[in-house]
């Protein structure tokens, strides 16, 4: 099996572990890192022994794939090029600067025949890949993601650096269309907005309320997902789960019964939290979230299917993290 060839175009904070795992990934060869700084560049051709090069525009013609983790501003100048001449991309998150630029890039991507991926890397956190497989239908979803200022991602509000992980989650777990977005949010130590809050309701009928803040005194990155027999509650940050499910006897009429005839109210907990309702502590394997990310991109280049995180996932993110930015009354500020 040939391995394919990718290149890492950003080999800033988050684009340096693209470049360490891509390293040492079977199937795959770092073919050339590129980075406009060439102090950083250099380091990063001295530290694995690739190429390096400090213009997009230089890269390989015998490309298979890149990695796109240059500032959101650049994104449509670096990926846009590559997708049309038929190279694969992963675009890390958010897509674009806004939705002009990120139907660009899924045109630009259809055009050229290419694979498009959006670097959405919560979605292959082990305790959300446990969680989806058991088919959870929410009603109602809380997220909570909170972290202390780290003076990066300066080019974007909360909304689109942290809150966007959420957003893109619950489009996949509520299904349907959004069709309604309540905001509010304030800049605190910048320009963009630092906190934030959405509700956001679907066509399905689920409600799903977010919060992210990057000003907090603490890292926190939690979900809930309430559903008409089961309750989920997740740590992203743990990658841990625990799930409660009622058994299908529990039905308001046999609750009723219980509530006119209980011997005693210890009766009553024993019959409903024992024998009626279980939790389940969620199985899952401790993997490297971006390890997995990166081989199911891989995977989808290879095998001609589409990835987990698609393009137009990546669009729909932004769409409704413009629209809770309009809800705020901010807009990005991205160049």
């Amino acid at each position: 099996m040939r391995a394919l060839r990718v290149a890492v175009v950003g080999a800033g904070h988050f684009g340096r572990h693209h470049v360490r795992i891509l390293s040492g990934l079977p199937g795959a060869e770092l073919a050339v890192v590129c980075d406009i700084d060439p102090e950083r560049a250099r380091e990063m051709g001295d530290t694995y022994g690739v190429p390096i090069s400090t213009d997009p525009a230089d890269l390989p013609d015998d490309l298979d794939a890149a990695i796109v983790a240059v500032p959101t501003k650049h994104h449509l100048t670096v990926a846009g090029p590559l997708l049309r001449r038929g190279v694969a991309v992963l675009v890390e998150k958010p897509l674009a600067k806004n939705l002009a630029e990120a139907k660009a890039l899924c045109d630009a991507a259809a055009e050229g025949g290419a694979t498009l991926a959006t670097g959405h890397v919560e979605r292959f956190n082990p305790a959300l890949m446990a969680a989806m497989e058991k088919g959870i239908k929410p009603k109602f979803i809380e997220c909570r993601r909170v972290a202390p200022f780290s003076f990066r991602s300066s080019d974007v509000g909360v909304v689109l650096d942290l809150m966007i992980h959420d957003l893109d989650i619950c489009l996949a777990l509520a299904g349907g269309e959004v069709i309604r977005v309540d905001a509010c949010g304030t800049p605190v130590l910048g320009f963009n907005e630092d906190i934030a809050n959405a509700r956001i309701t679907f066509s399905t009928g689920c409600v799903a309320d977010i919060t992210a803040s990057r000003v907090a005194t603490k890292t926190e990155r939690k979900i809930r997902m309430f559903c008409p027999d089961a309750y989920l509650s997740l740590d992203y940050a743990k990658r841990s789960g625990v799930l409660y499910r009622k058994s299908p006897k529990l039905t308001p009429e046999y609750v009723q019964t219980l509530i006119d005839n209980p011997e005693t109210i210890a009766d009553l907990t024993a019959a409903v939290f024992g024998n009626l309702l279980t939790v389940e502590t969620l199985s899952m394997e401790d993997h490297d979230q971006l390890t997995v990310e990166l081989m199911d991109f891989l995977g989808a280049v290879r095998e001609g299917r589409e990835p987990t995180v698609t393009g137009r996932d990546g669009y729909r993110a932004v769409e409704v993290a413009l629209e809770v930015l309009t809800a705020i009354g901010m807009s990005p500020v991205l160049g």
